[in-house]
């Protein structure tokens, strides 16, 4: 007599725990249980049953003294900081070569140049830029190199 009892309010409680949860929505790669905004987002509502979580796993991280670098490691690292020493150089003498031009903000003016001043301060324009971006790409080989080196110490 008991028995079914115990049965249904098993059941009950099942049930309960089911209608208790709120609508999951997806929108895109992304699930929440926020309702969207307006009618910007793709979203579609789906049923809880049809979603799984699971925890996050952590994985312990190795420490430098525990990760031992191989022969064959060490050969890739010096061929990697060979080509980043000389991608560095090329750069540092292109960057040479624009500054020169460039002449602080006042390079020789060419052909129609001297009749159109607008040409001449797009050239300008160009030029500095040209510098900019060429500054920022020997920073960038100097940070990997800089990263590289700090890795080959492990």
């Amino acid at each position: 007599m008991l028995r079914p009892f115990f049965v249904l309010l098993s059941l009950a409680l099942v049930y309960s725990g089911v209608l208790a949860q709120d609508k999951i929505y997806r929108c895109g790669n992304e699930y929440t249980n926020t309702p969207p905004q307006g009618g910007a987002a793709k979203c579609t509502v789906i049923g809880p049953s049809s979603l799984t979580v699971l925890p996050a796993v952590r994985v312990p991280q190795q420490s430098a003294a525990q990760v031992p670098r191989s022969d064959a490691q060490r050969s890739k690292d010096a061929d990697v900081r060979f080509i980043l020493e000389t991608e560095l150089r090329k750069a540092q003498a292109r960057q040479a070569e624009l500054l020169k031009e460039y002449n602080n903000g006042e390079p020789e003016k060419m052909g129609a140049e001297a009749r159109n001043y607008q040409k001449y301060a797009d050239r300008v324009a160009e030029m500095k830029a040209s510098i900019q971006r060429n500054d920022a790409d020997i920073a960038s080989i100097q940070r990997e190199i800089a990263r590289l080196s700090a890795s080959a110490g492990r």
